[in-house]
């Protein structure tokens, strides 16, 4: 998949914790890890909006394009 998730480095720059931040966000922890292993089929901009404000970061510090070389 051409979309990264870079949340775990976020949480590790943050020395912040998964269970943490979903508690802070307002989402399970199971939907965080499933965002966290870039399994996730989409986000909301407000789940998005809440993880940068609880981390203090911008969407691209959390989501990379990566291009796809099978094209």
């Amino acid at each position: 998949m051409p979309i990264v998730v870079n949340l775990d480095v976020m949480l590790a720059k943050r020395k912040m914790k998964s269970k943490d931040l979903a508690e802070i966000i307002g989402i399970t922890t199971a939907n965080l890890s499933i965002l966290k292993s870039g399994k996730a089929k989409a986000i909301r901009f407000s789940t998005l909006e809440a993880i940068c404000d609880a981390l203090d970061c911008q969407p691209a510090d959390i989501l990379e394009y990566i291009e796809d070389d099978n094209n």
